[in-house]
């Protein structure tokens, strides 16, 4: 028998999701075989697969050693992992932090092993003694939303898994408003910009369309362009995501003719190379919060506006203004 504590992490966290985070490689039906045989309990009585957990709850699992990991003193040691570079945090509570990420920081993980943002996240939290590696049940610090690795600005990142869950909730139905600041080769229209977005998956490359497909794999997108400053042939813009897709800003931009400027994958090779721009200029620089309803943990942030403070992306536009380069090709 396994006995775990819920600790303010897994509160709400369905029991039978929970006891498939603690355990490896437990097949469904034994897992559901043993809530049928009373062999997983809460705090001493029986419970169903759909409970929801309390923060000092007492499970027991009555399940063979077999489907456990092994105990730490028995596990090999890992090598340890290199440092993280050091957060920039906007904001913080109990609950959520708001992060900066400077151009070229991955939000996550990958294959080339570089530096992340969710790992430097939960190094902080580490050393400020908010987080034990190995000591939660379930929940590891999370990122609510991401940016492309050449983007820089405003991550929300979770402590426990309420904040995790009621975040997503907010950003799914649009209840968080993203602004962006963006520096564009060519003056852009001034508005709101409606069109069709298609993503090619494989190439990892959207598509912008005047309108709908027959087969609805085109969906709506729609963008605010406001322009803040001129500089010869760029513009600062600030941009409103109305909709919020995958490249929705730089591959609507280039669409309407105004790619940003630093942008491979949609821009203007010859415009990044005369302005030596090396990433696209392109920050997440405000996150304003709109109604929250009742029984969100998050309710309290509602009106609440979160700004980047002297963004790069500025100080990458003053350069432009005093260069005044002659006009895009």
């Amino acid at each position: 028998m396994r006995r775990f504590t819920a600790t303010a992490n897994d509160e709400g966290v369905r029991l039978s999701r929970f006891v498939l985070s603690v355990t490896r490689g437990l097949p469904t039906s034994l897992l559901y075989k043993s809530f049928r045989n009373k062999r997983i309990k809460v705090n001493g009585k029986r419970a169903a697969p759909d409970a929801r957990l309390a923060a000092g709850d007492v499970v027991e699992l009555y399940i063979n050693d077999e489907f456990f990991p092994a105990q730490p003193d028995a596990r090999p040691q890992k090598p340890a992992k290199p440092r993280q570079p050091n957060v920039q945090v906007v904001y913080e509570d109990e609950n959520i932090a708001v992060l900066y990420k400077p151009a070229h920081l991955l939000c996550h993980s990958d294959r080339t092993g570089d530096a992340n943002l969710v790992d430097a996240f939960t190094q902080y939290l580490t050393d400020k003694g908010e987080y034990a590696p190995g000591g939660e049940n379930r929940f590891a610090p999370a990122l609510c939303n991401r940016l492309d690795r050449g983007t820089e600005g405003l991550v929300i990142a979770a402590k426990n898994y309420a904040a995790l869950r009621d975040m997503n909730e907010l950003i799914r139905t649009d209840r968080l408003r993203k602004e962006y600041y963006t520096i564009t080769v060519g003056i852009p229209p001034r508005g709101r910009f409606t069109a069709w977005w298609e993503h090619d998956e494989q190439a990892n490359k959207v598509s912008i369309h005047a309108r709908p497909d027959q087969a609805g794999r085109r969906k709506q997108i729609v963008t605010d362009v406001d322009v803040l400053r001129t500089a010869g042939p760029y513009a600062l813009c600030k941009i409103g995501l109305v909709t919020g897709r995958t490249h929705q800003i730089r591959a609507h931009l280039a669409y309407l003719g105004r790619p940003v400027l630093g942008d491979v994958k949609y821009g203007n090779r010859k415009a990044n190379e005369r302005a030596g721009a090396r990433t696209q200029a392109l920050c997440a620089v405000r996150l304003t919060f709109l109604e929250i309803p009742e029984g969100n943990t998050l309710r309290y942030l509602a009106g609440r506006v979160i700004k980047l403070k002297d963004p790069q992306i500025l100080r990458q536009f003053d350069a432009l203004d005093k260069s005044k380069p002659s006009g895009p090709a």
